[in-house]
């Protein structure tokens, strides 16, 4: 059995998981069925993504009488799995009965109260969350255990960052020298994790890119895949910021794909991931289909984490789509609760704000805006976040635009672009270009606003997000009109365009428009003529293709 347990060890060091399992799960049969060996078990299975015969094993040693830090242990594993695999509320409650167990052991005590702390987070128990990574850090510190010392102090360096008290620069280093790499210890406590995701949530998403590569390469080469869907999910947002969406869309497919063997929470995970990609890629239909689905199936997690994220994708659709009503109305859980973590606008849990402040404003319901706006600016000035201060400077413009000052909107807007100089998040850049560029329009600024929103279409159109460059199309098009021009279609031409092919008949059309036919029939005679086409299906073709042209009038002049 010693040499089945040397085996087991060395399975799980080079990254096989299951065959770990299978060796200890031998020497069990052969007689050393111990409650120590069936956690070790449980948690070679859990890394393997069998997470169902590890908590069979957990249970079965709890059910035995296990008692002590050997029952301690058994919660303890159980717990973890549950913040990875079902609910942090039920996660809380396990860890809390192990901590229970684990009386004066302070070593027992610091490796449950970091997952205890983390998950009381995730259940918005925050005060009980900071108290507990307070505990952790003074269990470790008496113990003088430097490897669990860097888990607790970078793990609370975490959770105060998202609190909004900005990044403990030396606790982190602290916790990073510290850090031994223990490849057992789960990438959701580890430093280097920890630090990647600071990274990507201040702006350094190109250094975040590399780090969450590398912890990826490790989870796979561990046979990790719990952990590989946790940094999969914080490597699809990075990508996302950074722009590239085709990266982000590929790993979130991969995830999907992954996330039936392993159940639990990764299918939740998985559809959050793709509704993004989708939403932002213009894939309305999925991206609906996708974030409904995870909005009906997270409600069952509890993790107010998943929660505020399957609302935050579903929100930036619908706002995506001029939707502003759908969008309050699936956004109205987070804004109901803003005015208690007002300090917590860092984008990974306040990336919903601008899109809650562009649809009031479109609304009309701007007044409700500003106390969003003012915290979202206070905090990134108070933390020179640029994220905060981009979105805020923009979020600010909307309003002032809404009442009217457009002097000062324009200004703001302008010292918005200021700080996306510094913030490489190429998206957030081109809807502050679009805000510009319209309240240029309005001042009758026309051929400074016609340029600023063609930059814009450039940057949406070279993005790949669709949804966004008919925005900045639209836009564009009411500026960029020259009544001297003989291929531009006039409004009513446009409409009638649409109309026509969608596959309405002349006598249709004109019943919809309570003109005769006799006149659609005119009216589509110049449209053939301005868009040098001759037929009907022509005519279907250029509005089923955007951007496709087959005379010398963009798509966008029919719309």
């Amino acid at each position: 059995m010693q040499a089945l347990d040397i085996a087991a060890e060395s399975a799980r060091m080079r990254g096989a998981p299951a065959a770990a399992a299978e060796l200890l799960e031998l020497a069990s049969g052969l007689g050393g069925d111990t409650p120590e060996r069936r956690i070790r078990q449980a948690s070679q299975l859990f890394n393997a993504g069998d997470v169902e015969r590890a908590r069979v094993l957990l249970n079965r040693t709890l059910e035995a009488g296990a008692a002590g830090p050997v029952r301690a242990q058994a919660l303890r594993l159980l717990g973890a799995i549950e913040i990875l695999d079902r609910s942090h509320r039920g996660a809380a409650a396990l860890l809390r009965r192990a901590l229970d167990e684990a009386g004066d052991d302070l070593a027992l005590r610091a490796q449950i109260l970091v997952p205890l702390s983390f998950a009381l987070y995730h259940s918005d128990d925050h005060s009980a969350a900071a108290a507990g990574f307070d505990a952790a850090v003074d269990c470790a510190a008496q113990l003088g255990r430097g490897d669990l010392l860097s888990q607790a102090l970078s793990m609370r360096t975490l959770v105060k960052f998202w609190l909004g008290s900005g990044v403990d620069e030396e606790s982190l280093r602290r916790a990073m020298d510290l850090d031994d790499q223990n490849p057992a210890v789960s990438v959701v406590y580890q430093p280097r994790m920890h630090n990647a995701m600071l990274l990507a949530c201040t702006g350094q998403v190109e250094a975040a890119r590399d780090e969450f590569g590398a912890l990826r390469r490790q989870c796979l080469e561990r046979g990790a895949e719990s952990d590989h869907t946790f940094v999969a999910f914080h490597c699809v947002l990075n990508d996302i910021w950074r722009g590239d969406f085709t990266a982000a869309t590929l790993l979130a497919d991969d995830i999907v794909e992954r996330a039936p063997q392993l159940g639990g929470t990764h299918g939740v995970v998985a559809l959050i991931m793709r509704s993004h990609c989708a939403a932002y890629s213009g894939n309305e239909l999925e991206a609906r289909t996708d974030s409904g689905e995870a909005m009906v199936t997270v409600s069952r997690c509890e993790s107010s984490f998943l929660t505020a994220w399957a609302l935050t994708v579903r929100g930036f659709l619908e706002v995506s789509l001029g939707n502003y009503e759908a969008a309050l109305q699936t956004l109205a859980p987070l804004l109901s609760s803003f005015g208690k973590v007002s300090q917590a606008t860092e984008i990974h849990v306040a990336a919903w704000l601008p899109d809650a402040v562009e649809a009031l404003v479109g609304l009309g319901r701007w007044a409700e805006a500003v106390p969003l706006v003012d915290a979202v600016e206070a905090n990134g000035r108070r933390l020179d976040r640029a994220w905060m201060l981009a979105v805020g400077g923009r979020c600010r413009a909307l309003v002032l635009g809404a009442q009217g000052d457009l002097d000062r909107a324009v200004e703001m807007a302008q010292r918005a672009l200021a700080e996306h100089d510094r913030l490489p998040m190429p998206f957030e850049r081109a809807r502050t270009l679009l805000v510009l560029g319209q309240l240029q329009r309005r001042q009758r600024h026309r051929s400074v606003a016609a340029a600023t929103l063609q930059k814009s279409l450039g940057e949406f159109e070279k993005l790949g997000t669709p949804l966004w460059a008919e925005q900045a199309r639209r836009a564009a098009g009411r500026v960029d009109r020259r009544a001297d021009s003989g291929d531009t279609l006039t409004d009513a031409e446009r409409r009638i365009a649409e109309l026509v092919a969608s596959g309405m008949s002349n006598r249709e059309v004109g019943a919809k428009l309570f003109v005769s036919a006799k006149t659609v029939e005119v009216h589509l005679s110049r449209i053939y003529q301005k868009l040098g086409i001759r037929s009907r299906s022509e005519l279907g073709w250029r509005i089923a293709r955007p951007g496709v042209s087959r005379g010398r009038a963009g798509v966008e002049e029919i719309r």
